[in-house]
C-alpha cells in the first residue's frame, strides 16, 4: 500500500468511524467532523508531537478543539493515535458516564488539552496557551530547551462569528504569538442555513489586519497541501499563522454542503452512502490494522521519541541549573508554599481601600513569587494591578510578567484559562467588576475545567459613585456566587485582602474572584486565618445574644457601628464577617451553628449589593435591589441608607 492509498484509507475509516459514533449516540455534529477530517489526520500523523503515554507531557505541542461540538472527530483521533480511548469508549458517545461527553472536557479524557464548546472560547483559550507557551520559555535561563512546542486551534465558521474571536485575534496578532498556528474549517455553512445569511466579511483581510500570516488550501481533502500549509506556519518567525482550508460540509453525505449535516445523526442508510462514497467497505466501528499501525509509526513514535530527548535536555539541565529546577517545578506543580508567607504586619491606623491592599500584596508577591503574572483590561491604575518594578510581557520581552490586555475582558479571562492549561504560570486578570458580566463564560470554563484563575474585581457598590448605575454592579456578585466552583472573597479591610490572596494562590482547582473596594477601609478586629473558614464573628456580642448581623466587605464595618448603636437601644449583637459564602458552606455543621447561632429570623444579611442570595443565612436582608445612581460616593451612600443609624433602625423593626 503506498502513501495515498495509506492516506485514503486512513480518513476513510475516521469519517466511517465518526459517522458511526454519532449514528450509534442517535446524537452529535457528523458535518464539521466529515469535513475535517483530513485536516486532523495530517496534523496528527506528520505533525503534532505529544506522547499518549503521557497525556500530560509539559512540552508536548498543545491541540485545542474550538469547534467543540466536532467531538466524535477528536476521540475518534485519540483513539486511533493511542490514547487511551477505546472503541467502547466512542460506543458511548454522549452517554451517561462516559468518557466522550458531547463536548470535550479537560482532565476527563486523556489527550483532551482544553474544555471546549462554546464558540470562539477555544481560540482565546489556545492565544493564552502560546503566551504561556513564550513566557515559560524566556523566564528561565536556557528555558527555551524545555519549553519549546506549538499551539494548535481548529476552528469553524461559527467561532469567527463569536465577538470573543477577534478580540482573542488582535491580541495575539499583537503579541506576535508566532508559534500559535489556526486552522479554520471553511465550509460556509451553520446551523440555521447558508453562512450568506449571516456572515460576508473577507476573513483573510481580517486576519492579515490583525497582525497575523494567512495560508489558504482550496480543497480541504488535499493531504500534501494540508501538510505543505501547517510546515510552513511552523516556520513563522513573527507572527501567529491563519491556515483557511475550504472544506464540504458533512463529506460524502447525500446532504452533503447543507446544514442538514450540521446536528444531526446522518442515519444508517446516508451513513452507508457515504461509506461507500468513500470506498470503505468494513463493518461499523471496524478500523484496519493499518491505520492504527501507521499511527504507532508517525504520532506514537514521534511522540516517545521526542519526550526521551526531552527527558535526557531536562535531566542535564537540573543538574546545571538547580535554582532554576526548583522554580519550574514548582511552577508547573502550581506549588506556592515556598512563596507565600505569614500574615503581614499592620499599623492600627490602616485605612487602605481593599483594592489598595490587593496592589500592595500582588507587587509583595510579584517579587516573592517568580512565576506570578498577570495584568489587567486597561484599569491597572484603577484595579492597582501595576507592578512598581515589572516588566511588560511583550515580543521582545517575553520574561516580562506584566500583561497589557487592554480592553478585551472576555478574552482576557479566556486567555487566562489557557495560560492555566499550559502550566507553568499562577495567574491573576483584573476589571471592574461590573465587567465581570462580559467575562462570565470564561469564568464558568474556568470552573469547570477546574483551573486555579484569579480575578481581581474592583469598584464593587454604589460606592463607585459618580459614574452611575451603568458602573455599579448591583447583581453581579450573586451571579458569580451562583457559579459552582467559585470562590468569591469580598474582603472587609486590608488583613483579609492579604489573605484572600493566598488562598488564591494556594488554590489548585478553584477560580477565586476578589471583590475590592474603591473608598477607604479601616482595619478592624479581622483575623487572617479565618477567612479561610468563609466567615467567623469579628465582633462579639456583650451578654446576651439577641440577633447577628452578617456583612461583607465595606458593610463590615458599617455593621459594627450599628452594633454599638444597637447596644445603647438594649439589643445584644454579634457581627460576622463573611467574605466567603463558598468557603463557610463547607465548614462542618458544628462550626457553622457555632458562627451563625441564632435562628434566621434573628439573622440580617448587610450587603450595599443585591439581596438576591443571603436568605439561605437570614430572614431579613439590607441590601439594594435597584440600580444604583449618579452621585459623588458618600452622598449615593447616603441616599440608599447605608448609614450607621439607619441599619439600626431596620435591626429595630426586624428582630422586633
Amino acid at each position: 500500500m503506498n502513501q495515498k492509498e495509506l492516506d485514503k484509507l486512513a480518513v476513510s475509516a475516521i469519517r466511517a468511524t465518526c459517522i458511526d459514533v454519532v449514528n450509534k449516540a442517535k446524537s452529535g455534529h457528523p458535518g464539521m467532523a466529515l469535513g475535517s477530517a483530513p485536516i486532523l489526520y495530517t496534523l496528527f500523523s506528520k505533525h503534532l508531537v505529544a506522547n499518549p503515554k503521557d497525556p500530560l507531557w509539559i512540552n508536548r505541542d498543545r491541540f485545542i478543539l474550538s469547534a467543540g461540538h466536532a467531538s466524535s472527530l477528536l476521540y475518534t483521533m485519540l483513539h486511533v493515535s493511542g490514547y487511551r480511548v477505546s472503541l467502547d469508549d466512542l460506543k458511548s458517545f454522549r452517554q451517561l458516564g462516559s468518557l466522550t461527553p458531547g463536548h470535550p472536557e479537560y482532565k476527563h479524557t486523556e489527550g483532551v488539552d482544553a474544555t471546549s464548546g462554546p464558540l470562539g472560547q477555544g481560540i482565546a483559550q489556545a492565544v493564552g496557551v502560546a503566551m504561556a507557551e513564550r513566557a515559560t520559555a524566556a523566564q528561565y535561563k536556557d528555558g527555551e530547551k524545555l519549553i519549546n512546542h506549538y499551539t494548535y486551534a481548529l476552528c469553524g465558521d461559527g467561532c469567527l462569528q463569536e465577538g470573543l474571536s477577534q478580540e482573542a485575534i488582535s491580541l495575539a496578532g499583537h503579541h506576535r504569538l508566532n508559534k500559535l498556528i489556526l486552522i479554520y474549517d471553511s465550509n460556509n455553512v451553520t446551523l440555521d442555513g447558508g453562512l450568506d445569511l449571516s456572515f460576508s466579511e473577507d476573513v483573510k483581510h481580517r486576519f492579515l489586519a490583525s497582525g497575523w500570516d494567512v495560508l489558504e488550501v482550496n480543497d480541504g481533502n488535499d493531504i500534501e497541501a494540508i501538510d505543505k500549509a501547517i510546515t510552513k506556519a511552523k516556520d513563522s518567525k513573527d507572527k501567529p499563522t491563519l491556515i483557511i482550508v475550504k472544506t464540504v460540509i458533512g463529506y460524502g453525505s447525500e446532504k452533503q454542503g447543507t446544514s442538514k449535516v450540521h446536528g444531526n445523526p446522518l442515519g444508517e442508510e446516508d451513513g452507508a452512502h457515504a461509506k461507500a462514497f468513500y470506498g470503505y467497505n468494513y463493518p461499523a466501528f471496524t478500523i484496519p490494522e493499518e491505520v492504527y499501525n501507521y499511527f504507532k509509526d508517525t504520532f506514537a513514535k514521534r511522540g516517545e521519541k521526542a519526550e526521551e530527548s526531552w527527558k535526557k535536555v531536562y535531566d542535564s539541565y537540573a543538574k546545571a541549573h538547580k535554582d532554576e529546577i526548583k522554580v519550574f517545578e514548582d511552577a508547573f506543580t502550581g506549588n506556592v508554599s515556598s512563596y507565600v508567607g505569614k500574615e503581614p504586619e499592620f499599623a492600627a491606623d490602616n485605612a487602605d481601600s481593599s483594592r489598595v491592599a490587593s496592589g500592595k500584596a500582588l507587587n509583595d508577591l510579584h517579587s516573592k513569587v517568580p512565576f506570578l503574572m498577570g495584568g489587567s483590561a486597561d484599569v491597572a491604575g484603577s484595579v492597582m494591578t501595576k507592578i512598581t518594578d515589572g516588566v511588560n510581557f511583550t515580543k521582545e520581552t517575553p520574561s516580562g510578567r506584566n500583561i497589557n490586555f487592554g480592553i478585551r475582558e472576555f478574552a482576557m479571562a479566556a486567555a487566562q484559562n489557557g495560560m492555566l492549561l499550559h502550566g507553568g504560570v499562577k495567574t491573576y486578570v483584573g476589571a471592574f467588576l461590573v465587567f465581570a458580566d462580559y467575562m462570565k463564560a470564561a469564568i464558568r470554563m474556568a470552573a469547570l475545567s477546574k483551573l486555579p484563575a484569579f480575578y481581581l474585581f474592583s469598584h464593587d457598590s454604589i460606592a463607585v459613585g459618580e459614574d452611575g448605575p451603568t458602573h455599579q454592579p448591583i447583581e453581579t456578585l450573586a451571579m458569580l456566587r451562583s457559579i459552582p466552583n467559585v470562590n468569591v472573597i469580598r474582603p472587609c479591610d486590608s488583613r483579609e485582602t492579604y489573605a484572600a490572596w493566598k488562598i488564591a494562590l494556594e488554590s489548585k482547582e478553584t477560580p477565586t474572584a476578589l471583590i475590592l473596594s474603591r473608598q477607604n477601609l479601616p482595619l478592624l478586629n479581622s483575623s487572617y486565618s479565618d477567612v479561610s473558614k468563609g466567615a467567623y464573628i469579628i465582633s462579639k456580642e456583650s451578654k446576651k445574644l439577641d440577633a447577628i448581623l452578617v456583612a461583607t466587605g465595606s458593610e463590615v464595618s458599617l455593621a459594627i457601628s450599628a452594633q454599638k448603636i444597637l447596644f445603647e437601644k438594649g439589643l445584644d449583637v454579634r457581627v460576622v464577617s463573611m467574605p466567603s459564602t463558598f468557603l463557610f458552606d463547607k465548614q462542618s455543621e458544628e462550626y457553622k451553628h457555632k458562627v451563625l447561632s441564632l435562628s434566621k429570623d434573628k439573622i440580617i444579611s448587610v450587603e450595599m449589593l443585591s439581596t438576591f442570595g443571603w436568605h439561605k443565612y437570614a430572614n431579613h436582608t439590607y441590601g439594594i435591589d435597584t440600580f444604583g445612581t449618579s452621585a459623588p460616593a458618600k452622598d449615593a451612600i447616603k441616599s440608599f441608607h447605608f448609614m450607621p443609624e439607619d441599619l439600626a433602625d431596620f435591626v429595630m423593626k426586624s428582630i422586633k
